[in-house]
């Protein structure tokens, strides 16, 4: 997993993004960020069980479902099960260390 740092890859909504296996951040202070990091690296966990395009597939067939289910674009990202698990764990720096197989299941 290596951080790059490029403005230029994400929307303007977003400030870093997980794409397995990088983790891209529109601003170096963000490598500081050891929460936000801590979140984007519980993503490519979970891309890499998910072996990275089903991951892909399903965030967004969710996503649909959400935006469908709640009529609130970010209300919808915010209930996405990967992003569940990213938002409630993201301040625990140990979470990956003792995360078990696929445990964004516990959040749909």
């Amino acid at each position: 997993m290596r951080i790059v740092v490029n403005k230029y890859l994400i929307g303007r909504r977003f400030v870093g993004i997980a794409l397995w296996p990088f983790i891209v951040v529109k601003d170096s202070l963000l490598k500081e960020d050891e929460a936000f990091i801590n979140h984007e690296r519980i993503h490519i966990r979970q891309q890499a069980e998910l072996l990275v395009l089903p991951f892909y597939l399903i965030y967004f067939v969710e996503y649909v479902i959400r935006v469908l289910q709640y009529r609130d674009t970010q209300k919808a990202y915010r209930n996405i099960s990967f992003e569940r698990e990213a938002y409630y764990n993201e301040d625990d720096l140990d979470y990956l260390k003792n995360r078990k197989l696929w445990s964004f299941m516990k959040y749909w």
